[in-house]
């Protein structure tokens, strides 16, 4: 193994930075060892070690997505209920 002699900085938010560190020490290793990994990924690939692209949804997965933002946002209300049981009734009449 190389010796390692460069230092690498960057900036990126701290509520990631933490969820990246607690994902990878769940695999047994730390956030720059993670990093090494994923570069040397890129450069045995020549590029980026996974597929890049936007995602695609069918029109009713859209339509829930959007509704879910605007639940979220206030911009709409949402039934509520006060026990599952009451949720499963109402379910089991339509």
């Amino acid at each position: 193994m190389a010796q390692k002699t460069a230092i690498f900085n960057m900036r990126m938010e701290s509520q990631k930075k933490a969820e990246a560190e607690k994902l990878y020490q769940t695999l047994g290793m730390t956030l720059p060892q993670a990093i090494n990994v994923f570069i040397s990924q890129s450069l045995l690939v020549g590029g980026l070690p996974f597929e890049v692209r936007l995602p695609v949804y069918n029109r009713e997965t859209e339509a829930a997505m959007q509704e879910a933002r605007d639940i979220a946002s206030g911009k709409i209300s949402a039934k509520t209920y006060s026990s599952a049981e009451e949720l499963f009734a109402e379910l089991d009449q339509e």
